[in-house]
């Protein structure tokens, strides 16, 4: 029991550590790792975990070696940034593994993939036809891109000739019972235009809405509180 105390603290302490580090490190998401960024990271976790659990007082040996794998996380993620030779290195380039109706064995040898697999991502993707596609390259993060024939690509406005409003994000104007005056301002609209769209909407009380969008075409859409939690089996 007496040790139960050392433990709170070192496991307060790693978890400060591991913030400060992945505020260091960057806000990338697994997806746009490298295989390199995930080992990494998966170290850190397992070092920090030690640190966690240390009962001696050698919690510094293991806090060292967190520092010392996040500078290098950090001082290689800025050298391939600035350098298109270590970002080859660090990161790999990416395999092109069909192109023009080839499929290229060889390119996935190289990339540790076989065919099953291959085809298995391709349908996943959604082409269960490898005539629909132009390319697949591998990308240096493990993901395959896939780039359809022109012909089998979705329509855009374009190819209709048609030249539609440029679209904007909708921006919150209330959240949580609160005018964001700053967001609301930002929208060319003020308090008075507020009061005089939610009255038309009969949601007079702004504490009782949960949420309050403006879009491009500055239209006020109104989420109020339901003040009930619903549960549907249409997933079951």
């Amino acid at each position: 029991m007496e040790k139960i105390p050392h433990i709170l603290l070192t496991s307060v302490c790693s978890l400060v550590v591991l913030f400060l580090m992945t505020r260091l490190i960057g806000n990338r998401q697994v997806s746009q790792m490298s295989l390199f960024d995930y080992i990494n990271g998966i170290t850190i976790g397992s070092i920090a975990a030690e640190f966690a659990t240390s009962l001696e007082d050698d919690f510094w040996e293991p806090l060292t070696a967190m520092v010392v794998y996040a500078i290098a996380a950090y001082a290689i993620s800025l050298a391939t940034c600035k350098s298109m030779t270590l970002r080859k290195w660090f990161n790999g380039q990416p395999v092109v593994l069909l192109e023009n109706g080839k499929l290229y064995e060889k390119n996935l040898l190289a990339a540790k993939l076989d065919i099953n697999e291959f085809l298995t991502q391709c349908r996943t993707a959604g082409y269960f036809d490898l005539s629909q596609l132009q390319s697949a390259i591998l990308e240096t993060n493990g993901q395959i891109s896939f780039l359809p024939l022109a012909q089998q690509r979705p329509v855009t406005p374009e190819d209709l000739q048609m030249n539609p409003q440029p679209e904007k994000p909708c921006v919150n104007v209330i959240l949580d019972g609160k005018v964001l005056s700053g967001n609301l301002r930002y929208t060319g609209n003020d308090d008075v235009w507020l009061e005089k769209q939610l009255k038309a909407q009969k949601a007079d009380k702004i504490a009782d809405i949960f949420l309050a969008t403006v879009n491009a075409q500055n239209e006020l859409t109104v989420y109020p509180r339901t003040g009930k939690r619903v549960a549907h089996e249409m997933f079951e």
